[in-house]
């Protein structure tokens, strides 16, 4: 599925799709186990879809957070209270 449509599709479509992909490359997998290699190389593009899909659900879920708040400046390191030795 091509990322445009995929950025399109509503949260409940998204599910929807993914569910579909995850089933889809379930009856793969078991296909591929029992000896048929038929729709193995459509395993590939499932993964991406899948992926894609989980991508877009995690940029929308951050989109919707407010931001954090911005670390504050680190200021330098605090001077050494051990003494220094004495060189001979």
């Amino acid at each position: 599925m091509d990322l445009n449509k995929i950025r399109n599709l509503s949260d409940e479509e998204l599910k929807s799709e993914q569910t579909k992909a995850a089933e889809q490359l379930f009856r793969i997998r078991f296909q591929k186990s029992l000896g048929n290699t038929e729709g193995v190389k459509k395993m590939r593009t499932l993964k991406l879809d899948i992926a894609r899909i989980n991508t877009i659900a995690r940029e929308r879920k951050l989109a919707g957070q407010t931001p954090a708040k911005p670390a504050s400046v680190i200021a330098a390191p605090a001077r050494s209270t051990r003494k220094k030795a004495k060189k001979d």
